[in-house]
């Protein structure tokens, strides 16, 4: 075969492999623009635009005219949106048309109103604005992520693929907008409103072992994120043990000799908010270690220290180091013990 030929027999086989390549990547082009995103965005943002046939009136207006003898009114001022748009500030970053839409439809007619029903026709048209009580949870949520976007704000990075976003919960789920001076939840109310949709976890911090976190010591914010995150269950930390050796340093290690599961995870001997047991123990002892060190586990097969008479049912009466030890025993296995 000469290379003329052979050329062409490669070139007749490149072409309809070729061919049969973009046929794949078309059907999977077509899969991909038919398939429906997780949160369709592009939807909720059409429910938060407001009228395109109104302008923009600024708070003054919205205040004066609609709620001059609101309670809205004075917990606005009071709160950290209304503080930006004081003069004495400088900083007319957010108002009342930021979230609600452009409001001059709203009030229009209110002298006209007012004039033909006296004092209670001062109301304004507020079917011309966005009401955020019946917008779904993630259009009421955009709203809030025009300004709080997670380039400005990189704990909001999770947010769309969060636990919380997912079942529907919005930022008004836990934030009250118009209530001062704090939008942002305290430390020690955190956990009263963490309650509120997990009454399982309230009960376990009630508990005979417990984190301090009805003793408002910590709260929930110190191990999870509610504005989501990589891990689950909303957890912080780049592994779950890394989370946990962020207070508990003098059990990360290293250690010569590992105890395999303890490293791996802690939650394989503990439960992170309350128990029946000390130290937060799944299970009482020996009960907790012969889940694994039973009959046919290594400890046991292969040597005569498991098999020695016990004068107490506590394992770590001898192995107190059960999270990793620095000192061997006779066959340079380690001991556990300190």
């Amino acid at each position: 075969m000469n290379k003329r030929s052979g050329r062409a027999v490669v070139r007749a086989g490149i072409v309809p492999a070729a061919l049969i390549l973009v046929a794949l990547l078309g059907a999977g082009c077509a899969e991909m623009k038919q398939s429906h995103p997780l949160l369709p965005v592009a939807e909720y943002e059409k429910m938060i635009v407001g009228r395109l046939d109104a302008d923009y009136v600024g708070t003054d207006n919205c205040v004066a005219k609609c709620h001059k003898h609101d309670k809205i009114a004075s917990d606005f001022k009071r709160s950290v949106h209304g503080e930006q748009i004081k003069p004495e500030t400088g900083l007319p970053l957010v108002n009342c048309e930021s979230c609600h839409g452009p409001g001059s439809l709203a009030i229009a007619n209110i002298e006209e109103t007012k004039r033909l029903h006296g004092e209670n026709g001062d109301k304004c048209d507020v079917s011309t604005l966005l009401d955020l009580k019946k917008l779904p949870p993630q259009a009421q949520s955009l709203i809030c992520l025009k300004c709080h976007s997670a380039a400005s704000t990189p704990a909001l990075a999770h947010w769309h693929s969060s636990t919380h976003a997912l079942n529907d919960l919005s930022c008004f789920s836990c934030h009250q907008l118009h209530e001062g001076p704090q939008q942002k939840v305290s430390h020690d109310k955190m956990a009263e409103l963490c309650y509120g949709c997990h009454p399982d976890v309230k009960a376990q911090f009630s508990l005979f072992s417990h984190h301090p976190v009805r003793e408002k010591k910590m709260g929930c914010f110190d191990c999870h994120d509610p504005h989501g995150s990589s891990q689950p269950k909303l957890l912080k930390g780049s592994t779950q043990r890394d989370l946990c050796t962020r207070c508990h340093m003098e059990k990360s290690g290293p250690f010569v000799y590992e105890h395999g599961d303890v490293t791996e995870t802690c939650t394989n001997c503990h439960v992170p908010h309350g128990s029946v047991n000390r130290r937060l123990l799944s299970a009482a002892m020996p009960f907790l270690c012969i889940q694994c060190h039973n009959p046919g586990h290594r400890s046991v097969m292969n040597g005569d220290s498991s098999m020695k008479s016990l004068f107490s049912n506590r394992c770590t009466d001898c192995h107190s180091a059960v999270h990793g030890s620095d000192t061997p025993d006779n066959r340079g296995y380690g001991t556990l013990r300190k």
